[in-house]
């Protein structure tokens, strides 16, 4: 069962990855409409959601909801490449937690917290995979407006 939530969250970095791999460090900054967040943001935020989920479910006092606080590093960020270094160290982080946790351990429930009480600690592996899709579609269209075609994310290149 391990095997299966780490699998969809080595998917969902490979999905990601391949999808906004079109995005380069000159496109850091760039935004589709003024009070966005940049390129470069959007995946910080990626990353700054993976250890927030973490923290979550290792945290005695539960999920953190303090989103503005958690705002405030990832508007710092101006390097697409610092943050896609932030989303890579984060899904290690996430993918080791799952590893070197039980599956006894895992499948305990959140116990505190307004965010996922009762359910399964195992439950943030299916919560960050779709937040990342979330974040890989709004970057599509980021890429889009730039001119650029994001690849198909779930294979290297379409069969012929």
């Amino acid at each position: 069962m391990k095997d299966t939530f780490i699998n969809e969250l080595e998917r969902s970095k490979e999905y990601f990855d391949r999808a906004t791999r079109c995005l380069t460090e000159e496109h850091s900054g760039h935004t589709p409409a003024e009070g966005m967040m940049t390129a470069a943001q959007q995946v910080a935020h990626v990353g700054q959601t993976i250890d927030w989920f973490l923290e979550g479910v290792t945290s005695d006092a539960g999920f953190d909801m303090n989103f503005a606080e958690h705002m405030v590093p990832v508007l710092a960020v101006t390097s697409l490449t610092a943050a896609r270094e932030w989303k890579d160290k984060s899904f290690a982080a996430a993918i080791d937690y799952v590893k070197n946790t039980s599956m006894e351990d895992l499948s305990k429930p959140v116990e505190a917290g307004q965010l996922m009480v009762g359910m399964p600690k195992f439950g943030i592996a299916p919560s960050i995979a779709e937040h990342t899709a979330h974040h890989r579609g709004a970057l599509s269209v980021y890429a889009r407006t730039l001119g650029l075609t994001p690849a198909m994310p779930y294979m290297e290149e379409m069969p012929a």
